[in-house]
């Protein structure tokens, strides 16, 4: 079973959905057509001011192609992160993924960068 982080609560869900969808370049409304959810419900959920349910979350987390406990701050999420990578270069082309991967050796450069 994953381990849900102490501080993570109904805004950071609201949070990463929000934030999820505008780095997709998805419209809400585009989101309501795609799952059937009100869009409505998901400006409201996005907002914080409505719980999503379950079955919500699993459609939301299928078209965002991330796995639900990254939206419920599981630890298991983050190694999750690696497997939806994978998918999602699997889709790209080669000038792409090569695109990727430097920029991958880029974050990583900077990130030591930042520890020294």
């Amino acid at each position: 079973m994953s381990s849900v982080e102490p501080e993570f609560g109904q805004d950071e869900l609201a949070r990463r959905l929000r934030t999820t969808r505008e780095y997709l370049g998805l419209s809400q409304q585009y989101v309501s057509s795609a799952t059937g959810i009100a869009r409505s419900a998901i400006s409201e959920i996005e907002r914080g001011n409505r719980k999503v349910d379950s079955l919500e979350l699993a459609k939301l987390a299928r078209l965002y192609q991330h796995p639900v406990g990254y939206f419920l701050g599981s630890e298991v999420a983050k190694a999750e992160s690696a497997s939806a990578i994978g998918r999602i270069l699997g889709d790209l082309n080669n000038e792409d993924r090569e695109q990727v991967r430097k920029f991958a050796e880029f974050l990583s450069f900077s990130r030591r960068s930042e520890r020294a």
